[in-house]
């Protein structure tokens, strides 16, 4: 961090507490083999549990209607009940993340997910289906992204961190390539109920022991805890949580997620409406899978040179005149591509960039206790916003929830500046003194 960066109290805490443990600084933490294996393991569990947790939900979709006798929108509402409810325990897995550390969180969260899969397959009415749902949202805040990353974090310094993301990140960047058509075939083989049984094996099979015998906690990480004093690491968090730049980062966040769920969506429903046939429509729409792991690639590139938050800040900025641009250009095909590579290239960019600014000006003693504070408004808002979408369009048109994103996308990027500005403004003189 630049000399001339602004920390207060507690953040010097947080630096003093982790210096004062071995082996935690420079290289030594660069691309271990423990962490390599620890790394490719996540990969492997990341991008199962998204595909079976996840992606494979809209694939029962339909059957699901069939045979519970149910509207889309009722059977649909499973899938934000479990969102919602992962948003709702992130901060409790946070908290037990930084305590404990993550195998014993990730290879129970494992063993909820795999049960909730197989009682997924026996649902014969709504509420049924509701609670399996809700035992899914409770799994995935144990298994996905925020505990994976927790554990990456504490695992390398900040060279290797971006590394181990980044790596993460492209592997689990294809759950949904991977496995929407695996459950398609699966589906169409086997029926939807036989479908769920050996997606739940599978996923059983992965990551239970992956996360019970890969993952770790490493040692210098165990040094830090035994002489973080009692209370220490709450009173970290307070003093973050009641200070702007923790709030700057949860609004950036919490709104280019929104923004990212409702394209995501609504793209292709979108392009349609703009008079696109289907399959050119879907096809386009795919290219946002691609564009995040190239975006993440030049994010990770790009802040070899520039601090991560003003390289995020215009990458969002980008995103926004994509989908300002759509509804004017996107009748055409030229008009459409270049939109959707505006708004692509920054589609995983929010992803990589939080773990490496919340790690960067707060440490790796509290991480996890933080990124769950802010997944639980980030997450949340994923859920919700394409619900808010939706019902937008409907009422007033398609062209005011483009400019919905716009703005969320420009209020992403302004926080982000203004995160920066804030961290790395020069001291006045009655700072210095103090």
């Amino acid at each position: 961090m630049p000399a001339r960066c602004r920390l207060p109290r507690w953040e010097f805490v947080s630096s003093a507490i982790e210096t004062a443990a071995p082996g935690t600084g420079g290289g030594g933490r660069y691309l271990t083999a423990r962490g390599r294996r620890i790394v490719a393991a996540l990969a492997v569990t990341q991008t199962i549990g998204y595909g079976v947790l996840y992606y494979a939900f809209s694939v029962f979709l339909i059957p699901m209607q069939r045979d519970l006798d149910a509207s889309g929108t009722q059977v649909a509402a499973a899938l934000t009940l479990a969102v919602l409810t992962t948003a709702l325990c992130a901060p409790l897995a946070g908290r037990w993340l930084d305590a404990h550390g993550g195998r014993a969180l990730m290879a129970t969260g494992s063993v909820l997910g795999t049960l909730a899969v197989l009682a997924w397959s026996h649902v014969t009415t709504l509420p049924q289906l509701y609670g399996v749902f809700l035992a899914i949202g409770i799994a995935s805040a144990m298994v996905l992204y925020e505990p994976a990353f927790a554990v990456i974090v504490t695992w390398f310094d900040e060279r290797g961190r971006a590394g181990a993301l980044l790596a993460l990140t492209i592997v689990a960047g294809f759950a949904s390539s991977i496995f929407l058509p695996l459950t398609g075939l699966l589906v169409q083989a086997y029926g939807w109920r036989q479908a769920l049984l050996i997606l739940a094996i599978g996923y059983g099979s992965l990551a239970i022991p992956l996360h019970a015998l890969v993952v770790r906690r490493p040692a210098h990480h165990a040094t830090v805890k035994a002489r973080t004093p009692a209370g220490a690491r709450a009173d970290l968090v307070k003093g973050a949580v009641r200070a702007r730049p923790f709030w700057l980062l949860a609004a950036a966040f919490t709104a280019h997620g929104g923004a990212a769920a409702t394209i995501s969506v609504l793209l292709i429903t979108y392009l349609i409406h703009l008079g696109h046939q289907p399959v050119f429509a879907a096809t386009i729409a795919g290219l946002l899978g691609v564009l995040s792991v190239t975006g993440r690639l030049v994010t990770t590139g790009l802040r070899r040179r520039w601090s991560a938050a003003p390289v995020a800040a215009t990458i969002f900025a980008l995103q926004g005149v994509g989908t300002l641009l759509l509804p004017f250009v996107g009748a055409t095909t030229a008009g459409a591509v270049c939109c959707v590579l505006l708004f692509g290239i920054g589609f995983g960019v929010g992803t990589i960039t939080l773990p490496h600014l919340l790690a960067e000006r707060y440490g790796t003693v509290a991480y996890a206790s933080l990124s769950g504070r802010i997944a639980m408004f980030s997450v949340a808002d994923k859920a919700l916003a394409p619900l808010g979408a939706v019902t937008l369009a409907h009422s007033v048109g398609y062209g005011w929830v483009m400019g919905a994103v716009t703005a969320a996308c420009a209020a992403a990027a302004f926080a982000l500046v203004a995160y920066h500005r804030l961290s790395f403004r020069q001291p006045s003189n009655q700072e210095v003194s103090s």
